[in-house]
């Protein structure tokens, strides 16, 4: 029994040897004085972080659209909450991994000068993300029923979504590949077929 027990603990401290020793060789070899590269750079982070406060207003014009409302309208709305939703989730699992906050402290500073107002807000001066609906926009879109409320929704998430495109383009055009740059281009598209889609139903309602 002592032999077995001897030979037992013998094969663990090997096993954990040969462990260790794959580790040592699968680990990346970096320089002395090095760093590991960031999982993100600075542009990614601002972009992503914006783009999560962005996908957030955009699920709150899709909560305040009348129940009642066309049904095509309130289809269309849920899609877009649906596949906001899912980008949000990614959104926010690349800031996990980059070890970044969620609220960016300076919105909009990685965009780079478009004909955006400013506010100053301490000693920071952040942008107004392009395509957002301001409070009074949103109590409108919550008291109004019927037709009238799928025109106010549809005008507000059409200009959200070409805010959304404004910045995921902006993105594009500073990025060089990589996930963040290949979501960017794909927001474009999507969103894009989704503005077209939106005025074709406002025409429809004589908009």
């Amino acid at each position: 029994m002592i032999r077995r027990s001897g030979f037992r603990f013998a094969a663990f401290g090997a096993l954990a040897l040969l462990l260790l020793a794959m580790g040592a060789a699968l680990r990346p070899v970096l320089p002395a004085g090095a760093t590991a590269p960031a999982v993100l750079n600075e542009i990614e982070i601002g972009f992503v972080q914006d783009m999560v406060a962005h996908h957030g207003q955009a699920l709150v014009l899709t909560q305040r659209l009348d129940a009642d409302a066309d049904p095509l309208v309130v289809g269309l709305a849920r899609q877009i909450a649906d596949s906001q939703r899912t980008e949000l989730g990614m959104l926010l699992g690349w800031l996990r991994l980059a070890g970044a906050p969620v609220v960016n402290p300076r919105r909009m500073a990685w965009m780079p000068d478009a004909e955006q107002t400013h506010r100053h807000s301490g000693t920071e001066t952040d942008r107004t993300m392009p395509g957002s609906a301001s409070a009074a926009e949103l109590d409108e879109l919550s008291v109004a029923r019927g037709t009238q409320a799928e025109i106010v929704f549809l005008r507000l998430m059409r200009r959200h979504h070409a805010g959304g495109v404004e910045m995921a383009a902006a993105a594009d055009a500073l990025l060089t590949g990589g996930e963040v740059d290949r979501s960017a281009r794909e927001m474009v598209r999507t969103q894009g077929q989704e503005i077209g889609l939106m005025s074709l139903l406002l025409n429809r309602r004589g908009d």
